[in-house]
Parts: structure tokens; sequence; C-alpha cells
């Protein structure tokens, strides 16, 4: 028996505090967002949503922008900044009370922390669990034969139909549909569930981090405008065509000119003095 929306069906989307690209203001992240419109839509018997981190108003307030999507809670996991959210996770599955879900959808990376997308590989390593990566629909699921099928996104907007095993994590990819508006009242009525871990899990190797500002990238001396792979393609394997230019010899001239080409396409500080 395969049916669009399975009765005992459990869905879990993971969901963090994103950060606005230009203006750094926090806000709901746009992937986790969309995964979790993916779980809406496919309807399932139960569909919640968790999040790991601190449980300070400022974070509560972006997790209403997910509730104001249709959830009726949230299960927030509240952990200091020095915890481990894939160790943490675990932790959380592992009580008798908060079973794996059947399916747990995540964003690709965070928009803010480390960003790294390795949490989702983390935990379906951990637990060993099947991962599908960059999803965008979930199509059907057979409890019973304890499979299901998916829509995965490929480059250049081809698709390609899965069959995975259940229980598994996939990741939704920035090509899934586009999230619905929040509502104000939704977001009121729903509610936020904090659970604390008996023991958070200290992740050891950040504490040995050094962060620092990133430094600004160096500007490219070509750039290539073409869109299609086509054009990509012939962009990178034509023959550069010119009559300009010359051959030398003398060292000492060699790093003249180059210092001069540095400074007119602005790639050196050389240029500001």
């Amino acid at each position: 028996m395969e049916t669009n929306a399975p009765q005992h069906m459990h869905i879990t989307t993971l969901v963090s505090v994103g950060q606005h690209p230009l203006s750094h203001r926090q806000r709901r992240a746009d992937e986790d967002a969309k995964a979790l419109e993916v779980m809406l839509r496919f309807a399932p018997t139960y569909a919640t949503a968790l999040h790991v981190g601190n449980a300070d108003v400022g974070t509560q307030q972006i997790l209403r922008d997910y509730l104001g999507m249709g959830l009726n809670e949230i299960a927030l996991l509240h952990t200091s900044e020095e915890t481990d959210a894939a160790l943490a996770l675990l932790a959380h599955f592992s009580q008798t009370n908060s079973p794996l879900p059947d399916i747990l959808l995540t964003g690709t990376r965070s928009e803010t922390g480390e960003a790294s997308g390795f949490l989702p590989y983390i935990i379906a390593e951990k637990l060993q669990i099947p991962i599908v990566p960059s999803i965008c629909a979930l199509l059907s699921v057979n409890k019973i034969d304890g499979y299901a099928e998916v829509l995965q996104s490929l480059p250049r907007g081809q698709r390609r139909k899965l069959r995975v095993t259940l229980p598994f994590v996939a990741t939704v990819a920035s090509s899934a549909p586009a999230p619905r508006q929040s509502s104000f009242a939704a977001a009121m009525r729903g509610n936020i569930n904090i659970h604390a871990l008996d023991d958070s899990p200290i992740d050891a190797l950040k504490a040995d981090w050094k962060i620092e500002d990133a430094r600004p990238r160096p500007k490219r001396l070509k750039m290539v405008k073409a869109k299609t792979a086509a054009q990509r393609f012939k962009a990178a394997t034509a023959k550069v065509q010119g009559n300009q230019g010359s051959t030398i010899y003398d060292t000492n001239e060699a790093v003249t000119a180059i210092l001069k080409l540095l400074k007119e396409e602005k790639v050196s500080q050389l240029s500001k003095k």
C-alpha cells in the first residue's frame, strides 16, 4: 500500500537561526524554511521541527517565524555555545521519549556558525541510516515495506526520482519550492517547548579554534560571464587571440611590467602608494 500521506508517518525538520547576507539581521534560514515547506506540503501525520541552541528571547522570536508557517509547536534543545550540535541531536534521539523520526529533513548548510554542511552527514553516519542530498520534494511513502520515494534536484534543472529505505536523512536543495509566508497569528498560537539535555556534549575541536575576520578575496583578472554550460566550455577551451604584448627577457623590465599590470587591475596594495 503506497500513499502520499501515510498513517503514523513522523517527519522532523531541523531549523536554525539564519542571517541576512547584506544587513546581517537575524531571520529564519532560507533553506531550513524550504525544508519545512517540503514537509508541510507532504502533510505527514506527525510534523515537528527541532532547534538546537540557546533559548534566549531573540532565538525564540526567530523560531516563531517557523511556527507561523503552520506548525503547532517547535522543540528547542537548550544548549550553550560550546555544545556540539550533532552530538546533542544524537543524545536527544537516543532518549526513549524522543525516538528517531521516519524522515529527518535539514537544509544544505546553516547561514551562521561553522556552516560546513557536515551536520546531516554526521547524524546519518552515527545512526547508520541513509542520507539523500539535495531533494526538492517528498513523493510517496510505503510504511509497510519501509521505503520512500523522493525527488532529487540535479544540475541544469534536472530531476531524479529515488527510492530510499526508512528511516533516512535528507537535505533540501535551494531549488526546492519557496517557503510560504509566516502568519503572525499562527506564530503567536504555536508553542516552543524547551528541553534541556542532562549532559550537554562539548565540542572539543571547536575549543581549540582561532577565529578571525576573513580577508577580502583577490580580484580576478578574467571574469567568465557565460551562463550556460556550453558557453562556459567554449570560454574555457577557446584560444586567446591577441596581437598585443611583448616578450621580455630582462628581469628588471619584467618586474616593472608585472607591477604595472597589478596597479592597472587594482589587485595589489601597491596601487594605493
